[in-house]
């Protein structure tokens, strides 16, 4: 039960299917008080006598009013509410002023009831507008077609097509014959574009108007979205019949220009393609200035230059990776568990040893970062999991590598540990002149503003942990 039920259950005497009804109907009173460019408020009869309740309320995005404020649940007596209350009572549909409050505009209303399936009046609703509004004659229209709208859609129809308006979008209104009898300043001056100085009395389906839309809403009595590009410009359209019974009494008609939009659009998803593409040559070029250092490093014979050699194509593969995940989605964020998974299988296939046996066990959530902090993330996991080949386990045949990722509350742990022979009894990680656990602090510490520390139990452990950004969380 939604609020409007709420407040029906714990104030007014309505049977439990009077409520349903009334919810039905104020499912879609954004739109309807968009539609009527007025405040929109329905009233129940309180339990208590001579009183009202006001059980729904939205105010329009497409008219600047002095509003009241939101009085849900708020209790009123009838000697306040005059109109309302005879509405309630007689079923009238009643034309007025009103003051809203001393020192506040006058505005001008109209109430109407709403019924149950019995035709029982459970409820009334006003419509609050300015004078200006009013003064145009065509405004009563709106008003009458704003009603309807709200009485006779069904709870189930009501979806997206049902959301509400802006002050930018056309608001046309066809009769059952498909005569525009209704056309606001935007549709207006949206037709001009096509060479039509005036739309209203037009028929929907002459040739220059061709609102097809609006045609097939009223035959199938569903509402009915689509885009149509017209030269040089598309236009969104929304056509949302009003049926009583198994006739359609009008259609509403949303048009809005949407060029703009599309073309953004349009330039979103070359820049994207573009980007990828870019992703795809940094990676490529990273792999052969990888196969360039594999080349060199075959060509000397001294062991120290081969290891760094080797050090230091894992570190540019590793980056690749990073590229490679990006040249293949659209996003800038990459899921860094499967970085780590990739780049673990790098660096084994790379270093190790061809008759060391090596079991990898891996527990992660999943962790989505940008991509600045993903490159950098992906060299200190290359970085340990080489330290982790390379010093772990000397003098063993084989070992366990493990990756284990958590989400914490305000920040991501990521520990790589192995079951090796651990640190050295005098390790000092703050004193090593290691380039590795140099690069590692520098990139977790200055580029991610995290902590680090390394530490034996079993093995080596190192601990990783990023402070969560607002927007990741």
């Amino acid at each position: 039960m939604g609020v409007v039920g709420d407040i029906c259950q714990r104030i007014t005497a309505l049977k439990p299917g009077q409520i349903h009804e009334l919810e039905a109907n104020v499912g879609i009173l954004e739109m309807v008080a968009d539609l009527a460019h007025a405040q929109v408020t329905v009233y129940a009869q309180a339990r208590e006598e001579h009183f009202l309740v006001i059980i729904a309320q939205a105010k329009p995005n497409t008219s600047v009013l002095q509003y009241k404020p939101n009085l849900l649940g708020a209790t009123v007596s009838a000697t306040e509410e005059p109109l309302i209350w005879r509405t309630l009572f007689s079923g009238e549909r009643i034309s007025g002023q009103r003051e809203w409050a001393l020192g506040m505009e006058v505005i001008s209303m109209h109430t109407f009831p709403l019924y149950d399936q019995n035709g029982k009046v459970i409820a009334a609703v006003s419509f609050e507008f300015s004078p200006e509004e009013a003064a145009e004659g065509a405004h009563k229209v709106v008003i009458d077609t704003a009603y309807l709208l709200l009485t006779s859609h069904r709870m189930e129809a009501v979806g997206n097509v049902y959301r509400p308006l802006s002050a930018q979008e056309g608001i046309i209104i066809v009769d059952d014959r498909g005569q525009i009898i209704f056309a606001n300043a935007a549709a207006s001056s949206l037709y001009k574009v096509f060479g039509l100085g005036k739309i209203v009395g037009r028929k929907v389906y002459d040739r220059q108007i061709n609102i097809r839309l609006a045609q097939k809403a009223a035959n199938t009595r569903q509402p009915q979205e689509t885009e149509l590009e017209v030269g040089n410009i598309v236009l969104a359209q929304r056509a949302i019949p009003i049926v009583k019974g198994n006739q359609t009494l009008c259609t509403i008609i949303i048009v809005a220009d949407i060029t703009a939009i599309k073309k953004k659009e349009k330039e979103l998803l070359i820049k994207s393609a573009v980007i990828q593409e870019i992703h795809h040559r940094v990676k490529n070029n990273l792999q052969t200035i990888a196969s360039l250092l594999r080349l060199q490093s075959r060509r000397t014979d001294s062991v120290e230059v081969k290891a760094a050699l080797r050090e230091s194509v894992n570190r540019i593969l590793s980056i690749s990776v990073v590229h490679e995940f990006l040249s293949q989605q659209d996003a800038e964020y990459i899921d860094v568990a499967e970085v780590a998974k990739n780049i673990l299988d790098l660096v084994i296939q790379n270093m190790l040893e061809p008759d060391f046996n090596i079991q990898t066990i891996f527990n992660r959530q999943v962790i989505i970062l940008p991509s600045d902090a993903a490159i950098s993330l992906a060299l200190v996991i290359n970085e340990l999991i080489q330290n982790s080949i390379e010093h772990g386990f000397v003098g063993r045949r084989e070992g366990v590598i493990g990756v284990d990722m958590t989400i914490m509350t305000d920040e991501y742990e990521i520990e790589i540990w192995d079951n090796g022979i651990g640190l050295p009894p005098d390790f000092g990680q703050k004193k090593s002149s290691s380039l590795g656990l140099q690069i590692i602090r520098t990139l977790i510490e200055n580029d991610l503003g995290g902590k680090f520390r390394l530490y034996s139990e079993g093995g080596t452990h190192a601990c990783i942990a990023v402070p969560r950004r607002k927007e990741e969380g």
